[in-house]
């Protein structure tokens, strides 16, 4: 039970990984190409959202608890193969002050986008 708990955390780790990368790179393509939902208050707020709590782990020095809930429930040695590919491709071995500038900077293009591609509350 814990290891199908713990996967389930996994997926939900690679969408919010996902959604996160995606995000920085449809804003700009959203707004030259003048799709709508590229200024769209919901997403990009929550995006803003997810990239603040993310920055705000790194810069407490803490590691995400979406990764701390999933080695709790499966721990690393007993893994199935599956999540221990998965894992070397989303946990690399770095030190924690590249992924604190890293998720800071990336942070910081997401503040950005809301100056450079500005929100559009509807007018109705």
């Amino acid at each position: 039970m814990s290891q199908a708990l713990a996967a389930a955390i996994l997926a939900l780790h690679l969408l919010v990984i996902a959604f996160n990368i995606l995000g920085m790179a449809i804003i700009p393509i959203g707004a030259w190409r003048k799709w709508r939902f590229a200024r769209a208050p919901v997403w990009r707020l929550a995006h803003l959202a997810s990239m603040a709590i993310v920055a705000g782990q790194a810069l407490a020095g803490r590691a995400c608890f979406l990764t701390l809930w999933q080695d709790a429930l499966s721990g690393r040695g007993r893994q199935p193969l599956i999540m221990r590919t998965v894992n070397a491709i989303v946990f690399w071995p770095l030190p924690a002050w590249f992924f604190s500038a890293v998720y800071l900077t990336l942070f910081a293009y997401v503040l950005a986008m809301l100056v450079i591609v500005p929100l559009r509350f509807s007018s109705s």
